[in-house]
């Protein structure tokens, strides 16, 4: 699995102009799914997203994570961060899950993230949409589960 995390102060995404999900403070995720990608991917992103110390504290450090400072999470499923660009101009996307188990592992990522932080927002998996936020840092994170270590932190 593939995250683009984004450090916010809010942020939302529109379908068809109407809002389908909101997070206050703390992180949009743009979330894809690869054909190799299970449960325990899910599990291991998730697990380092919400502990990653990426807020700050009294002493103005980055040193609090989204659970420590009761921060909220928007999720958007984002294909594209399996984009290959080594041919040509038109980016493939075959190295993304086919979209019912992206989808599947999705509504997992998501439900579990709603046991660990205060809101969940969602996107519309499958849709047109339209993401707006205020970046606060700015601070983007980029992971990927095939260069996280399996162990439990």
């Amino acid at each position: 699995m593939r995250a683009v995390l984004q450090r916010v102060s809010n942020a939302e995404v529109h379908v068809e102009g109407q809002c389908v999900g909101t997070c206050g403070k703390g992180f949009l995720v743009l979330l894809g799914v690869g054909p190799a990608d299970t449960t325990a991917e899910a599990d291991a992103l998730l697990n380092k997203i919400v502990k990653l110390r990426v807020f700050t504290d009294e002493n103005d450090k980055m040193n609090l994570s989204v659970q420590d400072i009761d921060g909220e999470m928007l999720v958007v499923s984002q294909f594209t961060l399996y984009a290959d660009c080594r041919h040509g101009n038109r980016p493939s996307f075959t190295d993304a899950a086919p979209p019912e188990q992206a989808d599947r592992l999705y509504r997992y990522f998501v439900g579990q993230a709603e046991g660990l932080v205060r809101h969940v927002g969602t996107g519309r998996f499958g849709a047109d949409m339209k993401v707006s936020l205020l970046n606060d840092g700015p601070v983007t994170i980029c992971l990927d589960t095939e260069h996280l270590s399996r162990r439990k932190d």
